[in-house]
């Protein structure tokens, strides 16, 4: 639909990484079998490798290198396990949330944090037999989030549904999508939250790099396994073995 309006898009998909291999399934591109032709169109899988949030590291850089190679709308796709989702909600303008219906007890299935970040719920394969349910679930979602803590000033988060197979409700989507960028941008909100995002994005490095460091460095190296097996066998508590560690690491330094 957006590239059909004369928009150029760009889709980062962000494939779970298995815990063991390291390996991903990136199925993300074989599905979006018309996307993947169309030439205004670009698809990037790339694999969590473990990383929270299911978001990697270069994530930020590819949504940079895409803005500056002309794709003017970016799509981020996560893993989507409710797993530290706050890591992608500091790197994009909207936070979507996508639920589909029938799934059980929703509002105590998904965590309120997640809800909170939210800037539009969207209730998905509002279709056939789902239509009931899809409805039922949008009214409750609608309740929940009056309840909830804002954190815009001048947004008020709304519940749509949609449908891929129909195509029902996905116009009216990108309408509120566009709608919430006039709004924000109109008010200060987005610029203030991209400056924001820069600061956690900094500090989210510096973490990583740090960590990184510390598993790597020689002195270091050599004792994590020692500590693993006492902390394995009992002789050391987890607290105990940590600050043992960083001891040693800070002494050598």
């Amino acid at each position: 639909m957006l590239t059909d309006r004369g928009h150029r898009l760009s889709v980062l998909a962000v494939d779970p990484s298995s815990c063991t291999s390291g390996g991903s399934l990136l199925g993300d591109k074989t599905r979006m079998i018309e996307l993947s032709r169309d030439m205004n169109a670009y698809i990037r899988p790339s694999p969590t490798s473990g990383t929270l949030g299911g978001v990697t590291r270069t994530t930020n850089e590819a949504i940079l290198l895409c803005e500056g190679g002309g794709y003017d709308v970016i799509l981020i796709e996560t893993v989507g396990v409710g797993q530290s989702e706050f890591a992608v909600a500091d790197m994009v303008d909207m936070f979507v949330l996508l639920l589909p219906p029938a799934g059980g007890d929703e509002l105590q299935g998904i965590k309120r944090g997640i809800i909170e970040m939210a800037d539009l719920v969207a209730i998905t394969k509002s279709d056939g037999d789902l239509v009931v349910p899809a409805r039922r679930i949008q009214a409750e979602y609608v309740s929940a989030l009056k309840l909830l803590r804002r954190r815009s000033g001048v947004w008020r988060p709304k519940v749509i549904r949609i449908s891929a197979r129909s195509g029902e409700g996905v116009s009216e989507m990108w309408d509120t999508m566009r709608e919430f960028q006039r709004v924000m941008l109109a008010s200060g909100e987005l610029s203030t939250k991209r400056q924001q995002q820069q600061k956690v994005w900094m500090w989210n490095l510096i973490q990583e790099n740090i960590l990184q460091h510390f598993k790597t460095h020689p002195s270091i190296q050599e004792q994590i396994p020692l500590m693993e097996r006492k902390v394995l066998s009992g002789a050391l508590s987890p607290g105990l073995a940590a600050d043992l560690l960083l001891k040693a690491f800070r002494s050598k330094h």
